[in-house]
């Protein structure tokens, strides 16, 4: 899964960078303080975990911070265990990004990773660029947007993906955006692997995200109306289909 990056190390702090997107890598890029400092940023996500995203060299981008989940990020919220640079949580998922790009999938494209080494731990971030105009699926849903041929275009992108041997650790309703032009991306892929084709992992991942529509009661009448177009599409995909 190794793809071409500039990798860099000074110090305790370990990076790697397309230099097509920026080079040379300035340090106070993994920095929301520094980067509105500079009058860079230009809105967040909500939420404490938040995403920020901002502009650099007419460049939309987006810096995710890696946070813990569970009873772990109770007593260190985002240390994770150091094995070494190449497998940290940031490393990986630019790598896998850099990949999946490579084999033309709708996903974010990576710029910059960094791993900062705390003792026997260390501390991650990520730029990616930014999809424009882009709304999450559930967004879609609740405007009404989300008609039957989108249901069946996420079906396909989702298929893509699994052909692909792309696995999503957390394939949700969120993490699926639609551009203006009415195109399905699949975001936030720490965690992700590739792995051999299999109908197990790939009808797991599909019911993850039907899970995910459960939670609300709107969310979840619109995918009992439109599960079928979505399975419709992701069976269309080569070499996706379960039956």
């Amino acid at each position: 899964m190794r793809t071409h990056g500039v990798v860099q190390r000074h110090g305790r702090v370990h990076s790697v960078h397309d230099p097509h997107c920026v080079d040379p890598l300035p340090t106070w890029l993994f920095d929301p303080e520094a980067l509105a400092a500079r009058g860079l940023i230009c809105g967040s996500s909500d939420g404490r975990r938040a995403a920020w995203f901002f502009r650099l060299d007419g460049q939309a981008l987006v810096l995710r911070h890696y946070w813990r989940g569970g009873i772990v990020a109770r007593f260190t919220p985002d240390v994770y265990v150091w094995t070494g640079a190449t497998r940290t949580r940031s490393f990986r998922e630019w790598h896998l990004l850099a990949t999946l790009r490579q084999r033309d999938l709708p996903v974010p494209a990576p710029v910059a990773a960094r791993a900062n080494r705390q003792w026997a731990g260390y501390r991650a971030d990520l730029v990616t660029r930014a999809i424009p105009d882009a709304r999450p699926l559930d967004a879609c849903i609740r405007s009404g947007d989300a008609d039957a041929a989108l249901w069946q275009r996420v079906g396909a992108v989702i298929g893509r993906c699994h052909a692909a041997g792309a696995w999503h650790a957390d394939l949700n309703v969120r993490n699926i955006l639609v551009d203006a032009a009415g195109t399905p991306w699949l975001i936030d892929w720490d965690r992700g692997r590739l792995r051999a084709t299999g109908r197990k992992w790939q009808q797991a991942n599909l019911q993850r995200l039907r899970r995910s529509l459960t939670k609300a009661a709107e969310l979840d009448a619109a995918a009992h109306a439109n599960w079928c177009n979505l399975i419709a599409g992701y069976d269309a995909a080569p070499s996706a289909r379960m039956r």
